[in-house]
């Protein structure tokens, strides 16, 4: 019996000690080694001064040595955050700030920024991956260094399962990021649920799509080792290529697939399928947004042989539904988000916290084991996100609130029906619009700043941006754009940026952003 994710390793390599554990490209790892090397670093790091539940900061791209950075911190007792390293500095230091991040894990690729980063983080003292950091007051090891060191003295500490395993981070509505708290018990139990679920088993191979910081890749990491799988982490190349994706997966011969829509839709419509043998596909499971069902129904019926499975969970929770779809929808067809999987219950309640009638919409609270502890230095937020149910025998149902309405359909099977607040998903990143006006609005120039979804003329979502600039203001677009780009990620960044001279209003005088998108819309649509 395992009760901590730093065990998972330890169980598959000595079941499966030659087993390739974890690939990339023509890079692989075995179990065994994979369990050394993992120690290795655990030793280092208790030695560098870690103390359990101590924040250490994952820097990489997708590479294989995100496998024995996850699996290294987790046997050292410290919490693994990982770090988009596209984001900008100043937000990547303020994460590191927030949770006091002592200890950073990279590559070299990542050294120019390592060295901006280090000179505005004075909390850094050591970073792993580098031969040197320009900031003399941090302490820079290769990763050959660490795998020289001997094991003898390596003691591991005593984990539980109430112990803090991981953080993400995500956007925060007051422009400042929000870590979402994960234990060893939380995530030992997405393992173990994905993993029955899903019949996964030692012959599985699992394909990783999604970056370390964005959680869809905690079923590569837990679920896939949970079971002695291989899990091939998919490069950043290939992900922004259809073609080289497509090959890619047919020639790791991937059995479980597990991406947001998106990417299986630019897969479908670019990548060639029909020129590539996808028979090893068992499973295709996707999460982050809706799938568009005319893209799905395609794509099931040209790969008849995997089951699909829509799979639904904010990062509070990683995932807490699941609906397997029984056959190619119809293109007028809502695809269910399902029902809930095992160890876990929910509500549909309303504007009072009451549960509504059945078939009424209502906000989905969902109650799990794979909940987080909570939002990290952030007390009052979590409160806010939990409902708490008191029992008879004096202890607290605790539930989280999603802020997502769903209905249930008359088979007892949830809908998906939108947000009841103003974070979206797109193409499979949690983004708070409210963050993104923050942004624009640091910037003196800008009076006010609406930013809204639009649905362009080829069917797709964009993030569209329209402000206000002071008077006399002689900024561009694009300008205020590039400004964005200085705090924000990648992702968060509007397509296109307009400016005007004022806003259309509600009759209390607040933005009427439904009109901004109809303006904007109706400019899409007349070209």
């Amino acid at each position: 019996m395992i009760y901590n994710l730093a065990q998972i390793i330890e169980r598959s390599a000595a079941q499966f000690p030659n087993k390739e554990a974890f690939r990339c490209l023509d890079n692989a790892i075995t179990y065994s080694k994979l369990e050394e090397q993992s120690n290795q670093l655990a030793s280092y790091l208790i030695d560098a001064g870690l103390q359990k539940g101590d924040r250490v900061g994952i820097f990489m791209n997708r590479c294989l040595e995100t496998a024995t950075a996850v699996h290294g911190v987790f046997k050292a007792g410290g919490a693994f955050v990982p770090i988009n390293p596209f984001m900008p500095v100043a937000r990547v230091v303020t994460i590191m700030a927030d949770c006091n991040i002592q200890h950073l894990l990279t590559t070299p690729a990542q050294k120019p920024k390592i060295d901006k980063i280090a000179a505005e983080a004075p909390f850094l003292t050591s970073v792993v991956g580098l031969a040197e950091v320009e900031s003399p007051d941090v302490k820079a090891y290769t990763w050959e260094t660490v795998f020289s060191r001997s094991l003898e003295a390596f003691t591991p500490p005593n984990i539980l399962e109430q112990d803090l395993a991981f953080i993400l981070y995500t956007s925060g509505s007051t422009g400042t990021p929000k870590g979402i708290m994960h234990t060893h018990y939380s995530g030992l139990s997405l393992a173990r649920l994905a993993a029955d679920l899903h019949d996964f088993s030692s012959d599985d191979r699992v394909g990783n799509f999604a970056p370390l910081h964005f959680d869809p890749s905690t079923f590569g990491y837990f679920a896939a080792p949970m079971v002695g799988a291989t899990t091939v982490i998919i490069p950043d190349a290939h992900l922004r290529l259809p073609v080289s994706l497509a090959a890619l997966v047919a020639k790791e011969k991937i059995t479980v697939w597990y991406s947001v829509p998106l990417t299986l839709v630019q897969v479908l419509l670019h990548g060639e399928i029909d020129e590539h043998d996808f028979s090893s596909l068992r499973w295709v499971l996707f999460i982050g947004e809706v799938f568009p069902v005319k893209h799905l129904r395609e794509l099931m019926i040209k790969w008849p042989h995997a089951k699909f499975n829509n799979l639904y969970g904010p990062a509070e929770t990683v995932a807490c539904t699941y609906y397997i779809i029984p056959e190619p929808p119809e293109v007028d067809e809502m695809v269910p988000i399902g029902t809930v999987w095992g160890n876990t219950d929910y509500m549909i309640i309303d504007s009072a916290d009451q549960e509504v009638t059945k078939g009424e919409v209502g906000e989905l609270v969902v109650r799990t084991a794979t909940l987080m502890a909570g939002y990290w230095n952030n007390k009052e937020l979590t409160e806010r996100s939990f409902l708490r149910l008191p029992q008879a025998a004096g202890y607290d149902h605790i539930f989280y609130r999603t802020g997502d309405q769903v209905k249930e359909n008359e088979k007892g099977e949830l809908l998906f029906l939108g947000r009841n607040d103003r974070q979206i998903k797109l193409r499979g990143y949690r983004i708070e619009l409210d963050e993104i006006e923050v942004t624009l609005l640091k910037n003196d120039q800008v009076e006010e700043a609406a930013v809204v979804v639009v649905e362009t003329a080829e069917d797709e979502r964009e993030l569209e941006a329209v402000v206000r600039l002071v008077a006399g203001s002689g900024m561009h677009a694009d300008e205020i754009l590039n400004f964005s780009k200085t705090f924000l990620p990648s992702y968060a960044v509007p397509s296109s940026l307009r400016i005007m001279e004022d806003f259309p209003r509600t009759g209390s005088g607040k933005i009427d952003r439904n009109e901004i998108i109809k303006i904007l819309e109706a400019q899409v649509y007349d070209g």
